[in-house]
């Protein structure tokens, strides 16, 4: 690398900076209005102000009631309390319920903690560019069905499903349908009527507000039991005290995403179109992973043929370059990704896999030098597994 001090971000899928505006709109409420919304005093009542107004923007972005809207700690919480809380509050009707093989962890690990307690998990496989077949949902749906969860777009690979479709054929059979939109929110046009969804996952951190502080939409009229228990905030659905700070500060970031998403979305596509050509022309055999059109705009994702994703991680790290190898949540782990087995790749690419997200700071002279850096370490691994096939 030409500067050996300069870092390439592509990682914002797991994260993003806080925009200056956010922080802005937060610092009040991080040092001098440090009132409890549930007190009545002028603190309290200065609180609740902040706290109702960040609920309207959040609701307003997507469409929504601000009533509507339920403050969590993030997109796992949310995730959370919307499959484990509306299952269970349905539980007098049925046991069963539909998601697919690629959801967020904090998705699948809560459907099959449900299997404790009496609950059949329907796990619905996809296709190679991991989308769910409407088909194959019509026929996993069940009379007992009282829960599909479906996400609006993968955190590994950015295929967006076709959720309205998959909405009706959930609700044509009496269930009620989650998302989770933790990647989705602030590069898709969002209407939960449009979407025709009962619950909606989001969090602020993927869309350049703060961390620990997120939401759920639940629809009107939708019964879901808290998971967190002791006080009656937010309509007795999520006790404790609110994080002003971090409710002011979504809701200037999911408003500012709002206004300006054609903007960074065609940002996110020139950068992602030059990241990718240049990677397929260095690296002749990779693969492109996830659906080549309906997808976000920020997203590349590959697989390697024969690489080690985290030998390639560790390589590119030193090079400055800052990618994942799929969600950031599954960090650590040993195992090939649960997204690319569901995919059906050919053993050979499985552990291959890397994910690069570009965001708002990231320019052209970014993603050239990385994927440079990408080229040039495939072809030094490569080099390495054929001298260690051949010394076998």
């Amino acid at each position: 690398m030409s500067d050996v001090n300069k870092r390439v971000y592509l990682d914002y899928a797991a994260t993003t900076p806080l925009d200056p505006a956010v922080f802005e709109a937060m610092l009040p409420y991080l040092w001098r209005e440090s009132g409890n919304p549930s007190s009545v005093h002028a603190s309290g009542r200065e609180a609740r102000s902040a706290l109702d107004h960040g609920r309207q923007q959040v609701s307003e972005a997507i469409g929504a009631q601000p009533h509507e809207i339920v403050f969590t700690s993030g997109g796992t919480e949310s995730n959370n309390l919307g499959v484990m809380g509306s299952a269970k509050a349905a539980s007098y009707r049925g046991r069963h319920i539909v998601t697919t093989s690629i959801e967020h962890h904090a998705v699948l690990h809560a459907v099959r903690a449900l299997t404790n307690e009496g609950f059949e998990v329907t796990e619905l496989p996809v296709d190679s560019c991991g989308r769910v077949r409407p088909s194959d949902l019509e026929k996993a749906i069940r009379p007992d069905t009282v829960l599909v969860s479906i996400g609006l777009a993968n955190n590994e690979i950015g295929t967006l499903q076709e959720l309205e479709t998959l909405t009706r054929i959930a609700h044509s059979a009496g269930a009620v349908v989650h998302t989770d939109a933790v990647q989705a929110v602030g590069q898709v046009d969002i209407n939960v009527d449009r979407l025709g969804v009962d619950l909606l996952s989001m969090t602020a951190h993927k869309i350049y507000g703060p961390k620990s502080v997120g939401g759920l939409y639940v629809r009107d009229g939708v019964d879901v039991w808290p998971q967190v228990f002791g006080g009656a905030q937010e309509r007795n659905l999520r006790a404790g005290t609110p994080d002003v700070p971090g409710i002011v500060g979504f809701g200037v970031a999911i408003t500012r995403a709002k206004q300006s998403r054609s903007a960074r979305v065609s940002h996110y596509r020139e950068l992602v179109t030059v990241l990718v050509r240049e990677v397929v022309e260095g690296c002749p055999t990779v693969r492109l992973t996830g659906d080549p059109c309906n997808r976000l705009a920020s997203f590349a994702s590959f697989a390697f043929r024969g690489i080690d994703a985290e030998s390639l991680l560790q390589r590119l790290d030193l090079d400055g370059i800052e990618v994942s190898t799929g969600s950031a949540c599954a960090s650590g782990s040993l195992e090939v990704s649960h997204v690319m087995q569901a995919l059906q790749l050919p053993a050979s690419y499985r552990r291959g896999a890397l994910r690069c997200t570009v965001g708002m700071p990231t320019n052209r002279r970014d993603v050239e030098m990385a994927a440079a850096s990408i080229v040039r370490q495939v072809r030094v691994l490569e080099k390495v597994a054929d001298k260690s096939v051949g010394g076998m």
